[in-house]
């Protein structure tokens, strides 16, 4: 998945707006982690908060993608950390010893998973109540929940990111 810097089109049909906006902030999330060393991207900055690293956010947000588009949506576990029948509560922030360039290719690994599931369904599509009783919603709904999720953690990351080193810019 590249890095987008460029927004959906104003006059775009509803699929073709909502997946760009949920793409320009996938794409603010790789940007945020450019040229970060490996030290910084798992360093602590909030005491109340360990495991809110920008690490730790790659790494839950690559659960999300697995959990709303495979499990939710396919009704298919997912096998990744914090995900499956067995997963601990945070287990995906959970990220020590796992570099951020491996972090960041299981990331845009679970986007393309999640592209090719979303590619295959109507945006009126529910998804599978197999293993959440939420499969239950629209994939419509799934992508909005995601965009506002992803949305957040960008906006972690970019707090994160001028603590670290001052980097700032919203893309």
């Amino acid at each position: 998945m590249a890095a987008t810097r460029e927004r959906p089109p104003w006059t775009g049909d509803e699929r073709t707006q909502l997946l760009g906006w949920f793409d320009l902030q996938r794409g603010i999330v790789r940007l945020k982690c450019e040229g970060l060393s490996d030290a910084d991207a798992h360093r602590v900055l909030l005491p109340s908060s360990p495991l809110l690293t920008v690490a730790g956010i790659v790494g839950h947000l690559t659960a999300v993608e697995d959990l709303w588009f495979r499990e939710v949506l396919l009704g298919e576990w997912g096998d990744g950390p914090g995900l499956g029948p067995d997963a601990g509560e945070d287990d995906e922030f959970r990220v020590a010893g796992r570099p951020l360039p491996a972090l960041l290719e299981e990331y845009a690994a679970a986007c393309a998973r999640s592209d090719a599931a979303i590619a295959a369904h109507d945006l009126d599509d529910t998804g599978s109540t197999a293993l959440h009783a939420v499969g239950g919603a629209t994939l419509r709904w799934m992508v909005q929940h995601m965009l506002e999720e992803t949305a957040r953690h960008a906006g972690h990351l970019d707090l994160l990111r001028e603590m670290l080193d001052g980097e700032t810019g919203y893309y």
